[in-house]
């Protein structure tokens, strides 16, 4: 059996570019409301095609690490946008695949007080948090046609996830 161990790295936007944006505060803010609301301008983008965007909010319950990773998804109708309710970390686990996800471009990341926006087509894990039960405002695709592809890893290869 192929043994993968997968450590997270820091999350930033340039390790994250191919698979789609990390939304964290960042850059000059605009002063709104007269002068009382600081405005962080467009920290993602939608894609929705032709679908409608939507709000939900996830309510994670903590993985036990180490733990074993057996399949990955994706939507590949449109974005999809993970915001944390609270300054907890959690853990961001994608890679790359045309057709399948590719496990030798697993990237696993560490997030803590940022979120993250799968771009369409990104093959992610779902929700990894850590510590406690989190909640994490998703903006989602509803529409027509089937926007969710699961695809489970060969049972021949062994993805360990830890700190």
């Amino acid at each position: 059996m192929d043994v993968l161990k997968l450590t997270p790295e820091p999350l930033t936007s340039q390790a994250f570019e191919k698979f789609g944006e990390v939304i964290a505060v960042g850059g000059a803010p605009v002063m709104i409301n007269e002068g009382t609301t600081e405005r962080y301008h467009r920290l993602g983008n939608v894609e929705v095609g032709e679908g409608l965007g939507i709000m939900n909010i996830f309510r994670a319950q903590p993985r036990t690490l180490p733990m074993n990773i057996t399949m990955m998804e994706r939507h590949p109708l449109g974005s999809q946008a993970f915001l944390p309710c609270n300054d907890k970390p959690y853990l961001v686990l994608v890679c790359e695949g045309e057709k399948a996800p590719d496990p030798t471009t697993l990237k696993l990341f560490l997030a803590q007080g940022q979120g993250v926006n799968y771009q369409a087509n990104c093959w992610h894990h779902p929700l990894l948090a850590l510590d406690e039960v989190s909640d994490f405002w998703v903006v989602d695709r509803a529409g027509p046609g089937n926007n969710l592809e699961e695809t489970d890893f060969s049972k021949s290869l062994n993805i360990e996830i830890s700190l």
